[in-house]
């Protein structure tokens, strides 16, 4: 039976990027720091106001022009973020507002950056239940509401000031994540596959909330009455903790297990495999979860260089830049890769 496919692809990120001498600026960092323990370059940051509803209208309507469809043969929305417009509700009735479908069902999914493989299962559900034809997928983020400094005038290159000495040493506490993040969208169509064995094929998904505090929130949260207060925002207990090392040890052996027991349950090979599409949450892990698999570098794409991390749409970015440069295309086996806050991860595999 054939599966969701991708029919149509988007991505929009703001304003102009952020190189990595401009954080050098409002922390102790460097260019080469960064690069040698991320591989970033530069990311890009949205301004105050929009919001990833915002971001997704953009990446949404690049998607369905690459579709050949309106906004109207949509008739269910997948939102993945967590970063979204408000507590609640969700963003995906603000995008199908946005989008004029206002009456669409909208599902907002987090799974932050292990949102895709999540999805596709979840998608094709929906398609093989009857429930929907048409299906967007989305994934935004807007990191820029947890970035450590207030100072953003110097980093987007405004300004050549000076920042104050504590506003140096809080940015420079908050180091290994700000480096990481990025904002962006990343968008896709989902129909069922025309072809008797395309689209779909099947996903492996986990989570373990029992290592939850290797990328979390502490604050901000529904154990703490209020559930804001100004206590925790002044301890910085807004913005995400993560423990690196032990999480990149992780994604590394969680990824390629999960990769090779996906390819033995449905019988196919690593060499049938036309690209692994990961998340881009850091080179090193991706790089050493290629060299667990034995994968030659060209068929493991990575973008993070230009974008940094955009957690729920890095997936969606890289999926459109590799269609409309050529590397992927109708036929084309795919195995898609992510791990994320929670602990989530999994993996799914798709025919073009």
């Amino acid at each position: 039976m054939s599966g969701v496919t991708i029919v149509g692809t988007g991505r929009y990120v703001p304003g102009a990027p952020v190189k990595n001498d401009a954080l050098a600026r409002v922390m102790e960092t460097s260019d080469e720091w960064i690069q040698a323990r991320t591989g970033i370059r530069q990311r890009y940051f949205a301004r105050d106001g929009p919001g990833p509803s915002d971001l997704a209208v953009e990446a949404a309507k690049k998607a369905l022009h690459d579709a050949g469809i309106e906004a109207s043969d949509v008739d269910y929305i997948i939102f993945a973020t967590m970063t979204p417009d408000h507590f609640f509700p969700g963003s995906g009735p603000l995008l199908g507002a946005k989008l004029g479908i206002s009456g669409v069902p909208a599902l907002d999914i987090r799974q932050q950056c292990a949102a895709m493989p999540y999805a596709f299962q979840l998608a094709n559900g929906l398609v093989q239940s009857g429930a929907a034809e048409t299906i967007l997928l989305v994934g935004a983020e807007v990191h820029a509401g947890f970035m450590p400094w207030t100072d953003w005038d110097v980093v987007r290159s405004e300004s050549d000031r000076e920042v104050s000495a504590e506003a140096y040493q809080r940015a420079t506490r908050h180091r290994g994540l700000a480096i990481i993040f990025g904002d962006g969208a990343g968008a896709m169509v989902l129909r069922k596959s025309q072809a008797p064995d395309g689209g779909f094929i099947g996903a492996e998904l986990h989570s373990d909330g029992d290592s939850f505090d290797h990328l979390f929130v502490s604050g901000c949260g529904f154990r703490s009455i209020p559930y804001v207060t100004p206590e925790a925002l002044v301890a910085d207990e807004h913005i995400p903790q993560m423990r690196g090392p032990s999480l990149l040890k992780k994604a590394v052996r969680t990824l390629s297990k999960t990769a090779k027991s996906i390819c033995e349950t449905h019988g196919v090979s690593q060499d049938e495999i036309d690209c692994f599409i990961v998340h881009q949450a850091n080179d090193r892990i991706n790089r050493a979860v290629r060299q667990a698999l034995g994968i030659p570098a060209e068929k493991m794409p990575s973008n993070i260089a230009r974008y940094g991390n955009t957690s729920a749409a890095t997936i969606g970015i890289l999926t459109d830049e590799l269609r409309r440069d050529g590397t992927i295309g109708e036929g084309d086996l795919l195995c898609f890769l992510a791990l994320g806050a929670g602990l989530n991860w999994g993996a799914a595999l798709l025919r073009l």
